[in-house]
This record gives structure tokens, sequence and C-alpha cells, in this order.
């Protein structure tokens, strides 16, 4: 298992699910991704674009104008 970060302020839906999504395919199962968006509808979007996909949210909160999403990779 590794962590790895995606830096996705700054862009608008749809992009921080894309970016979120085109990272996640170079990534091995059981692997962590955090998320860093200023979008505030990533909060809700990626979490389920995570569901339909089979990946787990372990943690996702707003600090500072941010929105950060924990992601493991699933198989």
């Amino acid at each position: 298992m590794s962590k790895y970060s995606l830096d996705a302020r700054r862009t608008l839906c749809p992009m921080p699910v894309i970016k979120t999504q085109n990272k996640i395919a170079e990534l091995s199962e059981g692997d962590v991704l955090e998320v860093t968006c200023t979008d505030p509808g990533a909060l809700n979007d990626i979490p389920a674009w995570c569901r339909i996909n089979g990946h787990i949210v372990e943690e996702s909160f707003e600090k500072d104008d941010e929105v950060i999403i924990l992601i493991r990779v699933a198989g």
C-alpha cells in the first residue's frame, strides 16, 4: 500500500472527478489517494463516483475552503 496525492484545486465539475478517475487508474489495489479540491461539489461528486466504481472513501472533510477526500483503491 502506498499513499498518493492529487491536486485538483481551482478546477470545476467535472474535472475533479475526471482527474481522480485518471489517477486511480494508475494506482494499485489498497493504495490511498488524497484528493484536494476547491470545488465544493466534489464533496458529493467524488464519493458518488467511488460508490459506483467500488472504491472506498475513508474520509472526506472541508478545511480552509478546500475539500479533502481520502480514497482507498479497490481491486
